[in-house]
């Protein structure tokens, strides 16, 4: 389409009088600008003026480009989209965790802090093999396990509504709503081949932050911690005090795969475990009104109780600041893997139009005064990153003169790596694989089959059902690539290209037969790794997350390590005096 000159002239008008109170808005935002940071200022005048100009100087190109654009790009421009991508990028180059939340996306992010939302309760997904949305899990207490729905359920419609050929984000915005209202849900139970449908009320549906605790017959107590969202404190410590008061001995603190959350919420539960007044982490960063330290303000619960806490590589956050803080002040063991290393703090800001703007503002520092942040981020190149090479780490020591160091995230006291995910595991288990419907299927006709089972805490597939499963899989016509045949085939071509592939014909020819793909055989081989996982996926499905927790405890080799330690109260404390030689 093509504007004639008035049409033209009429726009050109009216950007005029709005770059006239562009500027206006300017100034009076500068004004603003020097007012606020003129306690804090810690350059010259001249550098401060400078960095002003630049600031005008961008702010103003940016809004003339957009001008441009509005005015003559040929097709109609979606604001939202385009400035919302211009602001996306921007943030990109900065760090990770500096995110905008436009006004659609908030629930989204109060969801992440909080722990709760409004809707039925249950992690949905995308069945590839049928390309439907099903209920994959639902949470206990919930709407979706109040009203009987299960794993596998294939969802139809949301009142009048067709979820057929639809994705998962178009079926979760229908499922949730406003607490209160009522829904009609269609589904189709594959068990049984019926039509169902349910009569649900949503409502707020909180998250567990602890899905399971429990006391051993040995009186180790074991806590999964699995978010530091809002009031989790308040959960750790009933936990806590409900197994000290059964006899519990020592625990076990579970921080695997804890992405973090509030830092306060983790201050409050180092307090239970260390007297009062002692400065758990500090916090710094531009503005000297973003420092502070956060200090024990209770008397402890119990500060003489043995405590490991287990971490890996997606224990981040607050969960660092926790075994961080333990470790520093010698009050716990950390065992596991070296953990993420998010040595940054945000805070959430108010923006117009009822956005929000999650900010990097500060780094926080243990007790050692260490900074255990593993990532340089390179704001001048675009955000590239780069990981601090331990080389460059500093060395800081824990109250009882431990050596610990800084960057690269924590690193435990006791590393106990846990087994690896074999390859026909992979494609059998991760959503998103055509194959992983073949357990899916297995695991909604044993439900069928089987009204309960034993306690999770013991339950097994037997060896019959496993075979069962088996020769479903073969009969199935799974494939899967495995990994050594198609490195062999690559060493092969490059063999090739090098010309020495004639003097090794012979043991290539040996080796492609040893490695040829036998389905039969590498689900005996994977027999026990496939069974646990079968029978924790069940676990889940009878006793929801609390289920999978304890089921998953049978075979874990870093937990089984760490209530070994707890039971050995002499290693125990030597890690902890310094006496053991690393």
């Amino acid at each position: 389409m093509l504007y004639d000159k008035q049409e033209i002239l009429v726009r050109k008008a009216a950007w005029k009088n709005r770059k006239k109170q562009q500027m206006k808005m300017r100034k009076i935002f500068f004004l603003l600008l020097t007012v606020t940071l003129m306690p804090f200022a810690t350059v010259s005048a001249q550098e401060s003026k400078d960095h002003n100009f630049e600031i005008g100087k961008n702010m103003e190109v940016f809004n003339e480009i957009y001008r441009y654009l509005d005015l003559m790009y040929v097709d109609t421009l979606n604001a939202d989209e385009v400035i919302g991508t211009g602001i996306n990028s921007m943030l990109r180059s900065l760090d990770p965790y500096t995110v905008y939340y436009p006004e659609d996306k908030v629930s989204d992010f109060k969801t992440m802090i909080t722990g709760k939302y409004v809707g039925i309760g249950s992690i949905i997904r995308y069945n590839q093999k049928i390309k439907r949305v099903i209920i994959e899990e639902p949470y206990e207490g919930t709407p979706a396990a109040e009203a009987g729905l299960k794993l596998g359920d294939i969802i139809l419609s949301v009142d009048d509504s067709t979820m057929i050929d639809k994705d998962v984000s178009y079926v979760s915005s229908h499922l949730r709503g406003d607490a209160g209202t009522t829904f009609m849900l269609k589904i189709l139970r594959p068990s049984t081949g019926k039509t169902m449908e349910f009569k649900i009320t949503r409502r707020a549906v909180s998250m567990p932050a602890i899905p399971y605790y429990g006391l051993r017959k040995d009186s180790i107590g074991y806590i999964n911690l699995n978010s530091f969202t809002d009031d989790c404190y308040k959960e750790f410590r009933n936990a806590f005090v409900d197994m000290r008061n059964k006899g519990m001995k020592g625990l076990v603190l579970d921080l695997r795969g804890n992405g973090g959350g509030s830092l306060s919420e983790a201050v409050n539960i180092v307090n239970m475990f260390v007297p009062k007044d002692v400065t758990v982490v500090k916090k710094v960063g531009k503005l000297k009104r973003s420092n502070s330290d956060y200090t024990t303000s209770l008397e402890p619960i119990d500060t003489v109780m043995p405590i490991v806490i287990l971490v890996n590589g997606e224990s981040a956050s607050a969960s660092e600041i926790t075994c961080g803080s333990l470790q520093d002040l010698d009050r716990a063991v950390v065992l596991g893997t070296r953990t993420y290393g998010k040595g940054l703090v945000q805070v959430s800001l108010n923006l117009s139009y009822n956005g929000q703007l999650k900010l990097t503002e500060s780094k926080y520092y243990l007790p050692s005064g260490r900074c255990i942040q593993a990532i340089n981020y390179k704001h001048a190149n675009g955000g590239y990153t780069e990981h601090i090479p331990d080389s460059l780490t500093r060395v800081f020591h824990t109250a009882n003169g431990r050596e610990v160091r800084d960057g690269g995230g924590i690193k435990p006291d006791i590393e106990v790596r846990p087994d690896s995910l074999p390859n026909i595991a992979y494609y059998l288990t991760v959503n998103g694989l055509d194959s992983t419907e073949v357990l899916l299927d297995y695991k909604v006709d044993y439900m069928a089959k089987h009204a309960t089972i034993a306690p999770a805490s013991e339950f097994r597939i037997s060896d019959e059902d496993y075979e069962e499963f088996k020769q479903r899989v073969i009969n199935s016509g799974f494939t899967y690539d495995p990994e050594s045949e198609k490195a062999l085939k690559t060493l092969k071509e490059i063999v090739k290209f090098e010309g020495y592939y004639d003097d090794a014909q012979e043991e290539f020819e040996n080796l492609e037969k040893k490695l040829k793909h036998n389905l039969a055989k590498d689900l005996d081989i994977n027999k026990e790794v496939l069974k646990h996982i079968i029978s924790n996926d069940l676990a889940t499905a009878y006793y929801y997350q609390a289920g999978t927790v304890e089921n998953g405890l049978i075979d874990d080799k870093q937990a089984q390590e760490a209530f070994r330690l707890i039971n050995n109260s002499e290693e125990y404390k030597a890690i902890l005096s310094n006496s053991t030689e690393k």
